[in-house]
């Protein structure tokens, strides 16, 4: 096949900051996906946009270009008994430690009638993965079928899943190439490769949980901002209600980060308890969520204190073959470090806190590394809390004893305690960002 584009001149054009047409985008990420368009060639126009960035209609056309490259979910056919049609809602988040929230709130939102196709993914590096998580609960299973997800979405209400292999597969061979060239860091690029596989998913209702500090992808504000505001454009020109809520990670969520601790802790909040943060965040996209499908009036609270998303939790998990009353997996060993001092906790780095978790065996180095389900760190304390001096601070849990230093270590200088300071929590949300904002 001979091509209708000369790759180096679309290289050549981008460089010079000239913009993509339809047809040259088009042709781009067809001849990528089918190795016309050689990995280096990618690299080189991968940087280009990085350098020059991209606008609004060519990130459209190329989101729309790798959603072209697989199939589409269609969830049409989820319906009322009156016949009229059943609008799914989903969420995503760009990554943070301790962000447990799609447990709870997958349930939460089904449980007011709202079918919630969550598709998911793994951890890597110092941020954990919702399936992961899900696989400390004994028997569940990750990996379902097109046709099983809508059953379990028509019959339950709420599925959490791997996603298919089919839903744009250009993204993924894009998204290898990224992590290799210094090219990940793209907010076009990273827009994209989210939207492209979320729109494919065929939800009707979108909300982007975009996390912004030091255990966030994005560490400040503006380029957190962007990015919101880049994949809100995207939803919204696609046809699907989006918004974005941009959220502090400074600091983890909640008071755990590995993967059964983190489980537990969402079992809590579907139980009416939990920590205020998670509880809190879990509403705010709850309510999101819920608006986007057109229903609003309700407090989210409201199912959480009365069982009714504790029921759909239960029956989720089910569905996938767990059984939501089995013991979750208990560590090995543990290891309590004490406050130095006493005073207020005045900072607790995410980040810090999320390579301790890593390092315990609770993430993973390459996609291929296996994790463990006990694993992971337990915050006894957190900023605006007092402590006394050799209180409980962070508990390390893992299987392999060996790893406890080098998680330890992680955290050296990563929790600041000083006396007499009055330290209030952060804003956990700092920014909404609707299609009348962009």
């Amino acid at each position: 096949m001979s091509p209708s584009h000369d790759v180096v001149d679309l290289i050549r054009a981008k460089r010079d900051g000239d913009t993509l047409s339809q047809e040259q985008i088009d042709w781009l990420i067809n001849a990528y996906t089918d190795g016309t368009v050689a990995e280096e060639q990618m690299s080189a126009l991968a940087m280009a946009i990085l350098l020059r960035g991209m606008d609004r209609t060519e990130i459209r056309q190329w989101t729309a270009a790798m959603i072209a490259t697989g199939e589409r979910m269609n969830f049409s056919s989820l319906t009322r008994p009156d016949g009229s049609r059943r609008l799914t809602a989903d969420k995503h988040s760009t990554g943070g430690v301790g962000d447990k929230i799609t447990l709870p709130l997958a349930p939460l939102v089904a449980s007011y009638g709202v079918p919630v196709p969550q598709l998911s993914g793994r951890g890597l590096g110092h941020t954990g993965g919702t399936l992961d998580k899900l696989e400390a609960v004994r028997g569940w299973r990750a990996h379902l079928s097109n046709a099983e997800v809508l059953h379990q979405l028509d019959t339950v209400g709420a599925v959490i899943c791997a996603a298919g292999s089919g839903l744009a597969p250009a993204d993924k061979k894009l998204y290898a190439l990224r992590d290799v060239t210094g090219t990940v860091e793209s907010i076009p690029l990273i827009a994209s490769s989210i939207m492209s596989k979320k729109i494919a998913e065929g939800t009707d209702a979108l909300v982007l949980d975009v996390k912004v500090g030091a255990g966030a992808f994005m560490k400040n504000y503006d380029d957190a901002f962007e990015l919101a505001q880049t994949m809100v454009a995207l939803g919204t020109d696609a046809g699907v209600h989006t918004t974005a809520l941009l959220t502090e990670m400074d600091t983890p969520l909640g008071r755990t980060a590995g993967n059964a601790v983190e489980v537990q802790e969402s079992v809590e909040v579907l139980a009416g308890g939990g920590p205020t943060d998670v509880v809190e965040l879990t509403a705010a996209l709850a309510a999101e969520m819920l608006a986007g499908v057109g229903l609003t009036g309700v407090d989210p609270l409201d199912n959480l204190k009365n069982g009714k998303a504790m029921d759909s939790w239960r029956a989720m998990i089910a569905a996938q073959g767990g059984d939501p009353d089995a013991p979750l997996p208990e560590p090995r060993h543990q290891h309590t470090l004490h406050a130095p001092e006493t005073g207020t906790v005045t900072r607790m780095d995410a980040y810090a806190v999320g390579i301790a978790a890593w390092r315990l065996g609770a993430g993973r180095a390459r996609k291929e590394d296996q994790v463990q389900a006990a694993a992971g760190v337990r915050l006894h304390a957190k900023p605006g809390d007092t402590v006394t001096a050799g209180a409980p601070l962070v508990t390390l849990l893992t299987d392999d004893d060996q790893r406890i230093q080098r998680a330890e270590q992680a955290l050296a200088g990563a929790i600041d305690i000083s006396e007499g300071a009055d330290t209030a929590p952060a804003t956990l949300i700092k920014a909404r960002i609707a299609a009348a904002d962009i």
